[in-house]
Parts: structure tokens; C-alpha cells; sequence
């Protein structure tokens, strides 16, 4: 009998879903609302609805799943496999996961962060394949973050390592939710590259942004800053360059701690490629350790949007076989 596992990315806005067979081949993937503003209980059966989905439609039997990842944002302990607190979940504050899929299903379930089961797609599967020392950057609305090292996902003691964008770069800058200032995912995501943007527009500076907006700046997405680039747009060259310069600085930091030997660049943002990442590497090459900057390459992510569903499933698996 085939064994399969099921891996789910639960996000804000949609609950992603996959089977993957024991050579982690997509079998089927899916899409679906998640819904979070009807509450957890809602959101749960939603995931369920997935699982149902996926095995139904692709004539498999419940009893040939081996196992299933799950990835959820937010403070979690996955030992326990509780979820403590999601941001963009309503009422959702000490959910028992783990605990309320067992009724449901004989295969074990896991949970991850979200990120970090984004680390276990891309180091396994992905760009990380056959590295032992490596970090994953998710840069999209925010900047999350993993850490292999010494071939070993690091947890850390409450499961916070690699909390990368809540790295200090001003003493008193942009406010985070945090309760901190200052901290590198404010200014390096989509929504902070936006945010500089608008301020230089505010400084009197023009852009052709303006034209496509009507002069409305709520309009202004990061993606219209990667078009607005290729076409020598100069505030969009000065905030892309901007960006990457300090994502730089932050890399050099992590780099010279953790002397990884790469540094994948995944999420939204890393549809930017070379607009963001060549002057992320010149400010690393300027301000890392020789040796640690010289041995560790930067690299955009390989799996895309998949990464999520197949590092989850990659992950139930590692728990499953030790």
C-alpha cells in the first residue's frame, strides 16, 4: 500500500494543501479560503475540508497517509503541538492542533511554524539541498526567518530562533508590533519598502509611481516599485537600493554569528531578484567577515509559493522517521 503525506500551509487569507508520495512528488495541491474571521473551530474544519478534498478527489484512502505537517503562523509549541497566538486569527489564543485532528485521523500530525516549515521545503528540497549551514528569509509582508546549523533546525528555548527581523537597525526608528523600534522588518518587507517610499514621496521627491496612482498613495505596492525600476525610475532605483543595502547589513550580522554557507531569499519580495539582491551582496562583500562573507552564498528560493505545503509534509516525515 502507497503511503502518502499530507502537508498544510495555513496562512491569513488562504489554507494552502498538499499530498506528496515517499519521493515528495506532488500527488495533488489546492487552494481554499481560510476564513479565519468565522473563529478557530471554523478554521479547523476548514483544514479538514482540505484534507478531505485532497484524498477524495485523488482516490486516496485515509489509511494511506502516514502522516501530516502542518505550518501556522505565529507563537507556537510544537512539542505539545499547540498553537499559542496567530496574528490575523480572530479569537485564536491556545489551540490545541494537534489535539483536535486526532479525533479525526489515525496518522500523526505536526505542527511548525509557518517559516520554518518553508526552511524544511527549501533545505530539503529546494535551494538548500545538501547544505549544512543555512538560514531562510521569508520577505513578504513581513520578514520571518530558519536557521540550520550544523544540520540541525535550531528551536531555541520558547521556539523563537531566528527572529532575524526583529534585529535592531536604528535606536529609535518605525515602531513594531514587537513593542520594539527600529527592527529590520520594518524597513526590509513589502510593506516596509512601501513605507520608505512614501516617505521620500512626502520629502518632495517624484516618481512615475504617481502618474499610475493618481497621486494616491495607499495605491503604491511593492511589485509597482520593481516595475517603476525597470523602467529607471530614480526614487525606485534610490528605495530598492536602499533596501538591499540594509537587508545587507543585517546579513552581514548573521552571517558573521552564525557563518552559514548560504542565505536563501524567499516570500514575495524575492520576485524582486537582482533589483534587491545585488546590493544586498555588495554590502555584505564590504561588511562581513572576509572568510565567513567569502564562504557563504545568497541565493533567491526555488519552490515559490509550494515550499509552505512540501517543507510541511518534509517536516511530518523528519518527526515521523527521528
Amino acid at each position: 500500500m502507497n503511503k502518502y503525506m499530507i502537508g498544510i500551509d495555513l496562512g491569513g487569507t488562504n489554507i494552502k494543501a498538499g499530498v506528496y508520495d515517499s519521493c515528495f512528488e506532488a500527488v495533488a495541491e489546492l487552494s481554499m479560503p481560510t476564513e479565519a474571521a468565522a473563529g478557530p473551530a471554523h478554521v479547523l474544519k476548514r483544514i479538514r475540508l482540505a484534507v478531505t478534498r485532497l484524498s477524495k478527489e485523488n482516490g486516496i484512502d485515509l489509511q494511506q497517509i502516514a502522516c501530516m505537517g502542518m505550518g501556522i503562523p505565529g507563537l507556537l509549541d510544537p512539542e505539545e503541538g499547540v498553537s499559542i497566538f496567530s496574528p490575523n486569527f480572530p479569537g485564536w489564543e491556545q489551540i490545541h492542533i494537534v489535539d483536535e485532528m486526532k479525533p479525526f485521523y489515525d496518522f500523526p500530525v505536526y505542527i511548525d511554524n509557518d517559516v520554518r516549515v518553508n526552511l524544511y521545503g527549501e533545505w530539503q528540497q529546494g535551494a538548500g539541498r545538501g547544505c549544512s549551514n543555512l538560514v531562510l528569509l521569508t520577505i513578504g509582508t513581513g520578514l520571518g526567518s530558519g536557521i540550520v546549523h550544523d544540520g540541525k533546525v535550531l528551536y531555541g528555548t520558547t521556539f523563537s530562533a531566528g527572529e532575524i527581523g526583529h534585529m535592531n537597525m536604528f535606536r529609535q526608528g518605525r515602531p513594531c508590533r514587537c513593542g520594539s523600534s527600529g527592527c529590520l522588518g520594518r524597513y526590509v518587507s513589502a510593506v516596509g519598502m512601501v513605507n520608505t517610499f512614501k516617505e521620500k514621496l512626502q520629502e518632495g521627491k517624484k516618481s512615475l509611481i504617481q502618474a499610475w496612482t493618481k497621486q494616491d498613495e495607499e495605491q503604491i505596492t511593492a511589485k509597482m516599485i520593481s516595475e517603476a525600476y525597470d523602467l529607471g525610475d530614480e526614487l525606485a532605483l534610490e528605495v530598492m537600493h536602499e533596501t538591499g543595502r540594509l537587508l545587507g547589513f543585517g546579513l552581514a550580522n548573521v552571517i558573521n554569528l552564525l557563518n552559514p554557507e548560504l542565505i536563501i531569499i524567499g516570500g514575495g519580495m524575492a520576485a524582486a531578484g537582482d533589483r534587491l539582491l545585488s546590493s544586498v551582496r555588495e554590502t555584505v562583500d564590504a561588511h562581513a567577515l572576509k572568510l565567513s562573507g567569502g564562504n557563504c552564498r545568497i541565493v533567491q528560493a526555488e519552490l515559490g509559493s509550494r515550499a509552505g505545503t512540501l517543507g510541511a509534509a518534509v517536516y511530518a516525515y523528519q518527526k515521523q522517521n527521528g
